[in-house]
């Protein structure tokens, strides 16, 4: 294979680096094996020693294992991004797991609740595996801008397309109010909105 091969579409020529997993250091692995499996998490084939879940739609998995990291068990924190926040909380607390309440950040700190807005980024909750690992749940919906390539459009899941759908026939719904008109194109209407709401772009109007 050649460099150039080897190299991602970007004109800077830089390589693409994936992130694939991170460790989490843990006191006791079927402990924390049990815990994961409970959440719905994937558990992948790994060599001897080392246990690996994936989060459904995660390209990036966890590790851990007995003789893995010499971080103190309890130390990491992770991000879930999830599109609907209270969904992925009445997931978790279904499992079992003892979450935090949806809180959002306002300018004074954090405050209990959805953003009334359902501005990506705003809402969250949190959690902790039994080693005291820290997870924060992320409601993002539209990345901001450069996040995301503008050539590239992917949905983790059914349910993540399915919101991006409900968010732009509402969209194209108020779109037709402002035409005074069903708007047969609304294919293409629907195709462009999917696509810059995930690249942080201008919604179309």
């Amino acid at each position: 294979m050649s460099t150039t091969d080897a190299r991602s579409d970007d004109p800077s020529g830089t390589m693409d680096l994936k992130l694939e997993v991170v460790v989490l250091p843990v006191s006791d692995v079927d402990r924390a094996k049990e815990f994961y499996g409970r959440l719905g998490w994937r558990l992948d084939r790994t060599p001897p020693g080392i246990v690996q879940f994936t989060p459904p739609g995660s390209g990036c998995s966890i590790q851990f294992g007995p003789t893995l990291t010499a971080a103190a068990p309890g130390s990491a924190k992770g991000y879930l991004v999830v599109s609907d926040i209270e969904a992925a909380r009445s997931e978790l607390v279904a499992a079992g797991v003892d979450v935090s309440g949806v809180f959002h950040v306002g300018p004074s700190g954090p405050v209990g609740g959805r953003d009334p807005e359902r501005r990506s980024y705003v809402s969250r909750a949190s959690f902790t595996d039994p080693d005291g690992n820290d997870w924060l749940l992320q409601e993002i919906t539209t990345r901001l801008p450069g996040r995301m390539a503008a050539d590239t459009t992917s949905y983790t899941s059914a349910t993540d397309l399915a919101g991006a759908l409900r968010r732009a026939a509402a969209a194209h719904g108020e779109h037709e109010k402002r035409i005074g008109a069903t708007d047969e194109n609304w294919p293409d209407w629907y195709a462009a909105y999917l696509v810059r709401e995930q690249a942080g772009e201008e919604l179309p109007t």
